[in-house]
């Protein structure tokens, strides 16, 4: 999401942000300190705080699959592999809870088209799946995607918190003419894009619709005492292919992580699927 409203005020996730990329305490961050996210000048005042996220940070919006999502991507941050070519793009960023606070342990799912606007339908190139870390942060090391038929320059992403349903959506580049004739295309979903040498980097900040209340950075929800039996077990490396049972079915891994309390399989589809 854009770091500033339409108005030009910095939003609570923006001071949010900045702060847990200074390496802040996010409780410190929401109790008044001075923005982060630019220099003020002489004349200006540090912004107030807003008290919910209702600040232009609305949840991401969803957007269509489309035909060339693949389960059972690598786990993996950088989708680049010997001999690939294209302008090299780094994409980071945070991923937010309705109260502007991150969340730690999301799955991130990405693919993309190759520098000739083609996608890899019987390997992986391109596709990739990692997980924020305990300051709800992203990063993907990839390449520019190309042009093909009928859309403007994307990725492609799926999110899921633990426990929570499998948002899917798409990431746009600002300054693309065909973003005036994609008729997917939303500026909502705009990424921040500058140059960086030969590269490019890019930012944006995905708020899901995950209830939070007053308190330091939510982790996974544990396991409940009592909970169905069966050999699934939080802290297990789990492979693609592999077979467990949780509560009496039987569930398949669709992509190599590790187990945690929250990710039974019958709450994470993006992760397992019914034997």
């Amino acid at each position: 999401m854009d770091n500033e409203t339409a108005a030009g005020h910095i939003t609570r996730k923006t001071v949010l942000r900045a702060a847990l990329a200074a390496g802040m305490a996010a409780p410190a961050v929401l109790m008044g300190v001075p923005a982060l996210a630019r220099t003020l000048t002489d004349a200006e005042a540090a912004p107030a705080l807003t008290p919910e996220c209702d600040d232009g940070d609305d949840p991401t919006p969803e957007q269509t699959e489309g035909p060339y999502f693949k389960p059972n991507s690598p786990l993996r941050s950088s989708l680049l592999e010997a001999g690939t070519t294209g302008v090299r793009l780094t994409v980071s960023g945070y991923v937010f809870g309705l109260a502007c606070r991150p969340i730690a342990g999301v799955l991130l799912d990405f693919w993309q088209a190759d520098v000739n606007g083609a996608y890899d339908n019987t390997g992986f190139r391109f596709r990739g799946h990692q997980f924020t870390d305990a300051t709800g942060a992203f990063e993907l090391t990839t390449i520019v995607p190309g042009l093909y038929p009928g859309r403007t320059r994307h990725l492609h992403v799926k999110l899921q918190a633990p426990g929570r349903p499998v948002l899917t959506t798409q990431l746009y580049f600002p300054n693309e003419p065909r973003n005036n004739t994609d008729s997917i295309f939303d500026p909502r979903l705009l990424m921040t894009v500058r140059d960086a040498g030969t590269a490019k980097e890019a930012a944006f900040d995905f708020v899901l619709n995950v209830p939070q209340g007053p308190g330091p950075t939510p982790t996974p929800t544990a396991t409940p005492t009592g909970a169905p039996g069966g050999t699934w077990a939080a802290g297990t490396a789990y492979r693609a292919g592999d077979a467990v049972t949780y509560g009496g079915p039987g569930y398949v891994c669709l992509q190599a992580h590790t187990a945690q309390a929250g990710w039974e399989p019958p709450n994470v589809p993006a992760l397992w699927r019914t034997a």
